[in-house]
């Protein structure tokens, strides 16, 4: 097994020579995540806003849900993602399991609360500070949700940033969804376990520093939206 020293030389040399492996690996983590991100906000922030406007029964009962889904583990995320798509499912007909949109699907389980139940504490927010000039313009609470959603476009950011983190750095659920298949479902953080277990720690630590590079690039991002939006509000 080769050193600590020199397995760090060689991961940085994969990462620097564009390693085709590693690069592959990459991709295909970036393209599920953003998918899995991307379909969470477009579902999502609706979702928040209409939560954070309407009164009706039960409505407490779907928030109080919205807000324990954000600590749902990956794991069971991963398992009732399986069993629907599983031959015995409802969908196993599809064919999707093992494949990167099972693993986009697994995904968008877990980002999909965070973003929603973040978004509704923020289009609630606003729309009490501006209820009566919306109110006034007579706009319909439809019709508020996008005015308010881009009012608070910038926070709504950080909150998508947020769930691309959690996306991002999943483990869990895309290993029983995906089933780290190579060149097929083996993303960045599969990829380093896998690696690892098998003494290939040069690999392993490239792609743990990739990834570690994404998370800080992402952190690095909110808190630029979030001064950007705290100089507005000052």
């Amino acid at each position: 097994m080769p050193s600590d020293t020199s397995a760090l030389n060689t991961a940085l040399s994969l990462i620097l020579g564009f390693d085709p492996a590693l690069m592959e690996i990459v991709a295909l983590s970036l393209r599920v995540s953003l998918a899995a991100v991307l379909m969470a906000a477009v579902i999502g922030l609706p979702l928040g806003a209409a939560l954070a406007l309407w009164r009706f029964p039960g409505r407490s009962v779907l928030v109080v849900a919205l807000n324990a889904l954000m600590g749902l583990p990956p794991v069971v995320a991963g398992l009732c993602v399986y069993l629907l798509l599983s031959r015995a499912g409802p969908l196993g007909e599809l064919g999707l399991l093992f494949t990167p949109t099972a693993m986009m699907v697994a995904q968008l389980v877990l980002v999909l609360p965070i973003i929603a139940a973040l978004a509704r504490q923020q289009v609630e927010e606003l729309h009490q500070e501006y209820r009566e000039q919306l109110t006034s313009l007579g706009l319909s609470r439809l019709r508020m949700i996008p005015t308010l959603l881009w009012d608070a476009r910038l926070g709504l950011v950080t909150v998508i940033l947020a769930g691309f983190g959690r996306a991002s750095a999943e483990v869990g659920a895309v290993m029983i969804v995906g089933g780290n298949i190579d060149g097929v479902t083996r993303m960045m953080t599969t990829a380093i376990v896998l690696e690892t277990s098998k003494g290939n720690l040069a690999l392993a630590l490239g792609l743990g520093i990739v990834l570690l590079g994404l998370v800080a690039l992402v952190n690095a991002a909110a808190y630029v939206v979030g001064e950007t939006a705290r100089r507005r509000l000052g």
